[in-house]
């Protein structure tokens, strides 16, 4: 039978953005399921939401190929009592430098993980949720996939064609209840970022609020667009990004 409590899948949800969505999602009374690599963060982000009162489960895996992100849909649909309510497709990764350092190897890689895994998650999801007739999808962007950036053009490609495929499943999906949207953040300090160093504070000071994001600032539209709060909003990109797409 399906349960009463919402069911909230997260990838990339052990750290950074993700972590900060699910403390959110849980704190409205949702279960969260986190999806990530690393077994030991994975149980650590459990056990914190727990702790605070939530409800949370683990999901190993790497979401490197269509069979990996159908194997996280299974076993989200049997920790959420047959349904997944909303689908987070957060993680990702972000390998800079300049094109022609680009191996074939590394474009496969994000390409795996940041899109050929959000497309097959939503391949198995949607259509349940739309059986339903109530669903969300968000998709963690980027501000890098609106403009051009020297040595992001693998990332910002990966990301541009998420945006593109957020405004197809709002179309797939939407008349029949999922709503489908995007979030492009920009700078954010999290743990995969700190790579950057002064890198990721010269990029924030482009924009009109000169500091990089906190995760929380970024989960905040997350959840919004993920809950009823945002119910009339289908195919939107709300960037959150200090304004660097504004100017």
């Amino acid at each position: 039978m399906p349960s009463d409590t919402l069911t909230a899948l997260v990838t990339g949800g052990t750290s950074g953005i993700g972590l900060a969505t699910a403390r959110k999602l849980a704190q409205l009374g949702i279960h969260v399921l986190v999806v990530g690599r690393n077994a030991e963060r994975g149980g650590k982000a459990v056990e914190e939401i727990r702790a605070a009162g939530g409800k949370a489960d683990f999901v190993s895996s790497d979401l490197q190929d269509a069979a990996s992100a159908r194997a996280v849909a299974k076993t989200a649909l049997e920790l959420g009592n047959g349904q997944v309510d909303i689908l987070i497709n957060n993680a990702g990764v972000f390998p800079f430098g300049p094109t022609q350092e680009m191996t074939e190897k590394d474009f496969d890689r994000v390409f795996s993980l940041n899109v050929k895994a959000p497309y097959f998650l939503v391949a198995e999801l949607a259509p349940l949720m739309a059986e339903r007739g109530k669903g969300a999808i968000v998709n963690v962007s980027t501000m890098v996939a609106d403009y051009g950036v020297s040595g992001m053009s693998l990332y910002g490609a990966s990301k541009a064609a998420i945006n593109l495929l957020t405004k197809s499943w709002a179309a797939e999906y939407g008349p029949m209840g999922v709503r489908v949207n995007a979030v492009s953040p920009g700078p954010t300090r999290t743990e995969g970022t700190d790579v950057m160093g002064e890198g990721l504070e010269q990029l924030a000071a482009q924009a009109p609020a000169g500091r990089p994001a906190t995760p929380d600032e970024i989960a905040e539209a997350i959840v919004f667009l993920a809950t009823d709060r945002a119910s009339f909003i289908y195919g939107a990109k709300l960037a959150v990004d200090g304004g660097r797409t504004a100017i």
